[in-house]
């Protein structure tokens, strides 16, 4: 792995915002940002030379002018571009496994709240091995003074998910809530009906699960503002919800191996789809 920001750049609005936001990343971290091009191969079909050369000449001049415009955004930052011929999937993955972080465009959905993850960024998602953030387009609606949501189940190793989430909120001198989802077992009947305290010793029962969790990240970052919370619902559901006065929601994924590929559970795969800022899944163990 290298010490770098990898962002994938393609041309679109959404590539070119997420291209702003690695940046960004990149400076805080005091690492170098890489912009990758990826040209489809061989699943374009085969092309006559001279209109090759314009599709190369086309990645060559998008990757200058975006090279240019982060190093007049950002001075000193030093920024690398890199051409790649093959499956984008594949490409992007292999990048992303080299980077400290890497980030891609997702597609708007006209007016509807949420975005629409391109199957290559979603391949991406489920398969690297480092963070992965998906950015929407420029105009998004993010909530500027909203802090960092992550989504915590405390019945599952985390510490890859806490490690980047208090790491974030530090770099960036804004509050974390670490949000703890649960609903009350099917077993418990009639009894929750019947006595209303059982649901709130249980949820006190959990905040204090999460509490204990987080209290050795709390003392070594003394100085991130940090809010745990255990709410009642579908985690899917209140991820997206706090997500829209968020700066930036974090999820957790952890690795499956399946026949057909790369899988991403429910939570991450709603939350991806459904939030308005931009969402880093964390590879879990």
């Amino acid at each position: 792995m290298t010490a770098l920001v990898t962002v994938g750049l393609d041309g679109s609005k959404e590539s070119l915002a997420a291209v702003g936001w690695a940046a960004t990343a990149a400076v805080l971290r005091e690492v170098p940002l890489r912009l990758v091009h990826v040209e489809e191969w061989p699943t374009t079909p085969e092309v006559p030379l001279p209109y090759a050369g314009t599709v190369a000449e086309r990645a060559e001049s998008l990757l200058r002018d975006e090279a240019d415009r982060v190093r007049k955004d950002h001075p000193g930052l030093e920024v690398l571009t890199e051409r790649a011929r093959g499956r984008a999937t594949e490409e992007l993955t292999a990048a992303a496994n080299e980077a400290d972080l890497t980030v891609l465009g997702s597609r708007g959905l006209g007016g509807v709240r949420g975005f629409i993850v391109g199957s290559v960024s979603l391949a991406v998602v489920g398969s690297a091995r480092r963070p992965v953030i998906l950015v929407r387009a420029e105009g998004a609606s993010v909530a500027p003074e909203g802090g960092i949501v992550v989504g915590v189940d405390i019945y599952h190793p985390c510490e890859a998910l806490l490690a980047f989430s208090f790491n974030e909120a530090a770099r960036r001198g804004i509050p974390l809530r670490l949000l703890h989802s649960w609903t009350l077992p099917a077993s418990y009947g009639y009894a929750a009906v019947m006595d209303p305290g059982i649901g709130a010793e249980l949820g006190g029962h959990l905040l204090g699960g999460l509490e204990d969790l987080v209290e050795p990240w709390r003392k070594r970052y003394a100085g991130v503002d940090v809010a745990a919370t255990a709410v009642v619902g579908s985690p899917a559901y209140q991820l997206v919800e706090a997500s829209q006065t968020a700066q930036l929601v974090i999820v957790g994924r952890r690795s499956r191996k399946l026949p057909l590929g790369a899988h991403l559970g429910h939570v991450a795969h709603a939350v991806i789809h459904h939030s308005p800022a931009p969402v880093a899944v964390v590879p879990l163990t």
